[in-house]
């Protein structure tokens, strides 16, 4: 078990960087403006779950490798980049069948998969975990910890982003009133996502 004041200390450090809005952020406002309430709140657990398997890899060891590698930081970089442009393009697309249904067709499955799909292949936050988690683990402790650690994480997490989620949905339903808006709203979600896709491919590690 680690300490009260290393949880604490961690538990600090990570809402620092969660309530800055960053991928997972961007990603979840582009969801909740493109599809509504649940799809947003669908897209936060599937990105907590994608985000706790980069913490078992830390644990294990998988994230020193992509700490040294820009080979391998590069590969996951643009595979999450491109997902979030073909779901970009994808919600553009469909931004004038949001006036019939509220979320395009799609099902709570996929929209947990396209979550879960932008949460594992984030090479930022895998980053973050191998370069934090060891600063606050006895490694004669094992693995246990250090999941634990970045179960506290995900926590601040789910609850943060679920608020921005929310926040998003609640505009959109403003928007709902009137075909034309909600479509325009709906365009402005994929514009979002194509964006973030673009900002994730250019930006981070070069050398």
């Amino acid at each position: 078990m680690p300490t009260v004041d290393r949880l604490v200390a961690f538990a600090a450090m990570s809402s620092l960087l969660i309530v800055v809005p960053g991928p997972s952020v961007l990603f979840v406002v582009g969801r909740a403006l493109a599809a509504g309430r649940r799809a947003a709140l669908t897209s936060v657990l599937g990105n907590t779950l994608g985000a706790y398997v980069l913490v078992v890899a830390v644990a294990l060891g998988v994230g020193s490798l992509v700490e040294r590698s820009v080979v391998v930081f590069t590969v996951l970089k643009l595979a999450g980049a491109a997902w979030l442009l073909y779901l970009g393009v994808r919600a553009w697309r469909q931004r004038g069948a949001l006036t019939g249904g509220g979320g395009a067709g799609q099902g709570g499955l996929r929209t947990l998969w396209e979550g879960f799909a932008v949460g594992v292949a984030n090479p930022k936050t895998m980053v973050f975990f191998a370069a934090v988690l060891p600063q606050f683990v006895d490694r004669d402790a094992g693995h246990v910890v250090a999941q634990m650690l970045g179960l506290v994480f995900n926590v601040i997490a789910l609850a943060c982003d679920s608020v921005w989620g929310l926040a998003a949905a609640t505009a959109r339903d403003w928007f709902a009133r009137s075909p034309r808006r909600l479509s325009l709203v709906g365009g402005a979600g994929g514009l979002t996502m194509m964006g973030l896709g673009v900002t994730v491919a250019v930006t981070g590690r070069k050398d």
